[in-house]
């Protein structure tokens, strides 16, 4: 009953979103912000914060979504927000305590929903990801709720003599396409895993190599990680997330991904085209070609973009200094930090929808090195 009217409630704040996106897409405007990519970054970044939380972007995503701070939670410590982020996860958890649930968004009044109105894979595991990097202290009553919340997660989500992925429907990175298990979700299982064991929260109870081990065994197709357990396609963000999240750690298969980026052109001429080979999926009611046409397909995002580059530095690549300038031109270009582009390099349209300005993921790009000028 409670996870009935918690969906009921769920109802008014998805056609909120629906409505921002539909008036954002033929009667917002894009702000230019000055300067080079990352001036341009700091203030978007400065911008976002609401006093409480981050929200996702100074568009339509008024909201926090925990998928997307997930992934720049780290990079805001480093660049010395570790308070804000800690003060954003204990907003988070009071809402979710209060929601008896872990759900992707939550607006500024502390209500939580999901978007798409489909219960997540990744959002427990971006919430301990972020707990871990940020150093935050659990209190008892914050412990036991993720235990029990961690219950649900291995019931619903994972078999329970195995524990991997069963085949069953849920929200990820990539919202747009119903996958069959997709690297990108046994990778987040796979971070979850081990910030369960740093965290002290016992009520997982599979191991990290379990999934380390899938993913080496069952997606590494000599080139990248596949889209999915029967999908033998590349996809930007199963291929990345592995390497971004050191499930796998392994920068000689790192290599022979970055070599296959090449060969197709993914990153031309900006890093980093989405996908290849459309028609090899299903997509989603109201997110498919005809409503967002080649919302996923081989247009650009920024979000890619970055793991991208934080691999390559991380793994000393000789490509990072040529692909951060050119991501840094894209940024520049638009004076913004764009949700995603045309492959040209131009902003994203559709009928019913427009890609979103300063994006949170600018934390991602603000942390990596500048390269030195020769």
């Amino acid at each position: 009953m409670q996870a009935f009217i918690h969906r009921l409630g769920s109802i008014p704040r998805m056609l909120r979103v629906t409505a921002r996106q539909i008036y954002a897409r033929y009667f917002g405007k894009l702000r230019h912000f000055e300067g080079d990519a990352r001036a341009v970054c700091r203030q978007i970044v400065d911008l976002l914060w609401q006093g409480s939380f981050y929200r996702t972007s100074l568009g339509h995503y008024d909201y926090f979504w925990m998928r997307d701070f997930g992934t720049v939670a780290e990079s805001l410590v480093k660049l010395g927000h570790k308070d804000r982020v800690q003060q954003t996860l204990r907003w988070a958890l009071k809402s979710y305590q209060r929601a008896k649930t872990v759900s992707l968004c939550i607006d500024k009044n502390g209500n939580t929903f999901n978007a798409p109105a489909k219960k997540s894979v990744d959002a427990l595991p971006w919430l301990l990801h972020s707990l871990v990097v940020s150093e935050y202290k659990l209190n008892k009553t914050e412990k036991e709720f993720l235990q029990t919340r961690l219950r649900h997660y291995s019931k619903k989500f994972l078999d329970r003599k195995t524990g991997m992925l069963r085949h069953v429907m849920y929200a990820e990175l990539r919202d747009a396409v119903n996958y069959n298990r997709s690297a990108y979700s046994l990778a987040l299982i796979g971070r979850l895993s081990f910030c369960a064991e740093k965290l002290g929260l016992d009520a997982f109870l599979f191991p990290p190599e379990t999934y380390r081990r899938e993913l080496l065994d069952n997606y590494w197709n000599g080139r990248f990680f596949k889209a999915d357990a029967i999908t033998d396609a590349y996809s930007s963000e199963c291929a990345l997330m592995p390497f971004f999240l050191k499930v796998v750690d392994d920068p000689k298969l790192f290599e022979k991904t970055v070599a296959y980026i090449v060969s197709r052109k993914l990153n031309k001429p900006y890093p980093l085209k989405y996908s290849e080979h459309p028609e090899k999926y299903t997509y989603r009611f109201g997110m498919g070609p005809l409503v967002m046409p080649n919302y996923t397909g081989d247009s650009i995002w920024t979000w890619h973009a970055t793991f991208y580059l934080h691999c390559l530095k991380r793994y000393k690549h000789p490509l990072y200094e040529e692909e951060y300038a050119q991501f840094a031109k894209l940024i520049e270009r638009h004076g913004s930090y764009p949700e995603l582009v045309n492959p040209d390099g131009s902003w994203y349209y559709a009928p019913l929808y427009r890609s979103d300005p300063g994006m949170v993921w600018a934390a991602l790009f603000l942390e990596l090195p500048k390269p030195k000028a020769r």
